[in-house]
């Protein structure tokens, strides 16, 4: 008791300092040259010991006065520092749910605050609101004015021929100087096809939406992967082109026989698999085919799960073979490579000199231009063989024609009737190969 006296006293007096410092200074501001307060001069005041004052008070008046004051002072708890004292005992550590259920409790036992006017059906309690009339639109000189309908002359002939035209004449009119705004869409194809009105719709008709006409559902693919993988180890002539897009209910197994026996195969020159679950696990014995496969021209392995680490494994076993002239592989697991991948693929396609297409997705401008001016130059480069293989066999072709033969002198007598005048053998193989004509061709392509 005497500890709890003595910390009270103490923060009584703390504050009562605080107090009168203020009390000071506001009354000798606001009552300047005054020197008395509460009837004494202001200098007995001065003689007075607050700490004296405060223990000749009761712990009631003490209660009292600290309840009074209330200074801003950091220094002082919070609780001495507050009106509010709690008188209740302490109820242990916070019970979350149990405070929520009291707070429920008391929600629902509480009664509600009475009406003060009670409620009736279709009656209005209070002011009803009534929204404000929109303000009126002030009129503007400089505004624009409105169109205003204007009135043209006409020759009496055009006027008449207008009068006397029917509904479709009309039409083709408008349609003849553009009025696309004065008819439907419909009207207006039909007068530049010189085709009759559409049904249903007049010169102030609306055009309807054209009907959507559904296509065919596309069938499942129905390639066999165990017949192909057959026919490909048996290097079937006939098997050129394989396509397993969209089949998913590939094996790993399936798929790494299918690449094993695409190794030693010297026929298949298109292979599709988009979209059939080819992933990383899948690469080793793909790139294993790559590296010695020399019929493969292009491959398409599009929206697969191949990570880009795989797909610069990928692009590096066509450096082997130099053989494969289109090759397909975006839309992997990954949508963007990254500016690290997409270098190494740059300079791996600039080493290739046989790759016409590529797709891939480039995301950086300086990979993109790359790529495809090292592809134009192959595309260059292609084009040119052609036209030089094309060349060489024509002149072959010359030259085996233009062989010449050295007779005996005495030839033995044919058992053929001599020929006719006005009868020729007929074509070799059914052409007949002119010679003059062969040597223009020849230095027409020369000349390009």
């Amino acid at each position: 008791m005497a500890m709890e006296m003595e910390i009270t006293q103490r923060t009584v007096s703390h504050k009562v300092t605080k107090v009168t410092t203020k009390e000071e200074y506001y009354r000798s501001s606001e009552m300047a040259g005054a020197n008395k307060l509460f009837g004494k001069d202001m200098g007995q005041y001065e003689e007075l010991d607050i700490d004296d004052l405060l223990e000749q008070l009761s712990p009631e008046e003490l209660e009292m006065l600290a309840g009074e004051v209330d200074p801003d002072d950091t220094l002082i708890p919070p609780s001495e520092r507050n009106n509010y004292k709690c008188e209740k005992e302490s109820t242990g550590p916070l019970d979350r749910k149990k405070l929520i259920n009291h707070i429920n409790d008391q929600a629902l036992n509480e009664p509600d605050r009475p009406e003060l006017v009670p409620y009736v059906p279709g009656v209005v309690r209070g002011k009803k609101w009534i929204p404000p009339p929109p303000p009126e639109p002030e009129e503007d000189d400089d505004a624009v004015a409105k169109p205003q309908e204007v009135e043209i002359d006409l020759d009496e002939e055009i006027q008449a021929v207008l009068d006397s035209a029917t509904e479709d004449e009309i039409v083709d009119l408008a349609a003849v100087l553009g009025f696309h705004s004065m008819m439907s869409q419909e009207q207006y194809h039909a007068s530049l096809l010189n085709k009759g009105k559409p049904m249903g719709v007049g010169w102030g008709g609306v055009t309807k939406a054209t009907k959507f006409k559904p296509l065919p559902v596309e069938p499942p693919n129905d390639t066999d992967p165990e017949e192909s993988i057959k026919k490909l180890k048996d290097d079937d002539p006939n098997c050129k082109d394989l396509n397993f897009n969209n089949i998913r209910n590939m094996s790993d197994e399936q798929i790494k026989r299918l690449f094993e026996s695409l190794e030693f195969n010297t026929k298949l020159e298109t292979l599709s698999m988009a979209n059939t679950g080819i992933c990383d696990r899948h690469i080793d014995p793909l790139v294993a085919s790559l590296c010695t496969n020399n019929a493969l021209k292009t491959l398409n392995l599009e929206t697969n799960n191949i990570s880009p680490a795989g797909i610069v494994r990928i692009m590096e076993a066509l450096l082997k073979t130099h053989t494969i002239e289109e090759i397909r592989l975006a839309n992997q697991r990954a949508s963007v490579l990254g500016n690290k991948i997409e270098m190494q693929l740059t300079d791996i396609i600039e080493q290739n000199p046989t790759v016409l297409r590529v797709g891939i997705h480039f995301e950086f401008n300086d990979a993109r231009n790359r790529v495809s001016r090292h592809l134009q130059k192959n595309l260059d480069t292609f084009r040119v063989g052609v036209k030089v293989r094309r060349v060489t066999s024509r002149k072959s072709v010359t030259e085996a024609a233009s062989l010449s033969f050295v007779l005996p002198s005495n030839p033995p007598e044919s058992p053929l009737p001599p020929m006719e005048e006005g009868n020729e053998l007929p074509p070799i193989n059914g052409e007949d190969h002119d010679m003059e004509d062969l040597q223009n061709e020849m230095a027409y392509e020369n000349e390009e």
